[in-house]
């Protein structure tokens, strides 16, 4: 922002010192495929059973009018865990949940294959990179 020199001081005085912070546009808004949803705090204790791992998940939502091919798509965690999408499309219109733990893959749902949580239940930010390695969707709480 340009200031005209006359009577910047003065209203530099008037005015109070604000600091707004600078954010990018979102990267959701230009891929039709973004993280829609997570349920990072697993119900009921924190056992490490396969169930409760499975409880623990991040959807994945196509909101285009075509389907959208995955494969070698990545999902990351603040921590550096990483799920990286084998030969997988999602279909238009169509959810996938990526589940931490082990089970049978299916086109709604997929499985991490992790021993232990990935989502932290304080914070934590989801991030969902293309095959090129560009962010197209972010989930932070």
């Amino acid at each position: 922002m340009m200031v005209k020199r006359v009577g910047a001081i003065a209203a530099a005085a008037m005015l109070p010192a604000v600091v707004l912070p600078m954010t990018a546009a979102p990267a959701n808004a230009a891929s039709a495929v973004r993280i829609s949803a997570a349920q990072y705090d697993s119900p009921g204790s924190d056992t490490g059973s396969n169930a409760s791992l499975n409880a623990e998940w991040v959807r994945i939502h196509n909101y285009g009018t075509t389907k959208k091919v995955l494969t070698g798509w990545t999902l990351r965690d603040a921590s550096g865990h990483v799920y990286r999408f084998g030969t997988y499309t999602l279909r238009a219109g169509s959810t996938v949940r990526i589940h931490t733990g082990n089970g049978s893959n299916t086109a709604a749902e997929r499985y991490w294959g992790q021993g232990w949580y990935v989502w932290n239940n304080d914070h934590d930010k989801a991030t969902l990179k293309n095959k090129s390695g560009t962010v197209v969707s972010v989930r932070s709480w």
